[in-house]
């Protein structure tokens, strides 16, 4: 029997924000997917992968899970011995969720009380959440859960605030004009180095303040016109977005992005946001032109992941 594939994750708005409380909006992008397989271990890959499963099969066993979310973690062990690896093409660095997929595929294989994603209470989402963070805490340090809940659910998620979170319908795409996109930065990020810099911001009165004032008013303002799909009080609000992100998040906006961030928002024909943590990776692009974004953002790897 193949293991289910779990899918990479964007959060669209809401990246450090959601530390603080504000809304978030997080979608699967399956484009990039993980599995779990067994082999040989022929290749290097295969077998780096295996060695870092192994390592993090010791991990596992150190966390407190409460009896509903219990792993069984011989299991896990015994399958690792086997030559079990995570087969995935999800670019690590690149603020898409690849440790949020391993989590989620390890969570659905070896949980003890199997759930079913479809039916899971709200209240549930909260506790599954927490326990999520509490396994991906090995690869950052510290993590909200998010990531994996999303891979885990495969659906969009929308972050009310710290306690609550629920399943939500984004708007149907269609063939218009408009486009969120992926612009590649061409270098990969690092989250805790990011989510340090943005903890010392935080020690500044000054930087709280235009954190809760400006930036979450703008960012919660996107996801509720995105959502009613109310295209023109939504670029009015990301385009503000944008530019605070330009003045307050400037040491997680990689070098290669600065000139055309700015680029953007003086020809008002695109706006830029971070995609997760930043610092590398991809950055997120909205147009209501995509051809002529397209046309600005020549010599950029980029993918459309979303048309209007």
């Amino acid at each position: 029997m193949t293991n289910p594939l779990f899918y990479a994750k964007i959060i669209l708005f809401g990246e450090y924000g959601m530390i603080e409380d504000s809304q978030g909006l997080v979608v699967p992008y399956s484009f990039y997917k993980g599995t779990l397989k067994f082999s040989d271990l022929s290749s290097e890959f295969e077998l780096n992968s295996n060695k870092h499963l192994q390592k993090y099969s010791d991990f596992l066993t150190t966390l407190d899970l409460s009896d509903d979310f219990k792993l069984d973690i011989d299991s896990f062990k015994n399958d690792i011995s086997n030559g079990l690896f995570f087969d995935s093409n999800i670019p690590q660095g690149y603020g898409v969720g690849s440790s949020g997929a391993l989590v989620a595929a390890i969570f659905e294989k070896y949980s003890i009380s199997k759930l079913n994603p479809e039916n899971i209470s709200k209240e549930n989402l909260k506790k599954l959440k927490a326990v999520f963070g509490e396994m991906e805490s090995y690869f950052h340090g510290k993590s909200s859960g998010m990531d994996p809940l999303i891979c885990y659910m495969n659906l969009p998620i929308l972050i009310e605030n710290k306690e609550n979170l629920d399943r939500v319908s984004i708007p149907e795409g269609e063939e218009g004009k408009g486009a969120i996109f992926l612009i590649d930065s061409g270098m990969t990020g690092e989250t805790g180095p990011m989510i340090q810099i943005f903890f010392e911001k935080m020690k500044t009165e000054g930087f709280r303040k235009t954190l809760k004032e400006e930036f979450i008013r703008y960012n919660n303002a996107c996801i509720e016109t995105f959502l009613k799909k109310d295209m023109n009080p939504f670029f009015r609000n990301l385009k503000k977005l944008s530019h605070w992100a330009y003045e307050h998040f400037r040491p997680m906006i990689p070098e290669s992005i600065f000139n055309i961030w700015k680029k953007g928002l003086d020809s008002n024909a695109y706006y830029l946001k971070l995609c997760g943590s930043g610092g590398g990776g991809y950055i997120l692009g909205f147009t209501q032109d995509y051809e002529k974004a397209e046309k600005m953002l020549d010599g950029f790897q980029k993918e459309v992941i979303y048309r209007f």
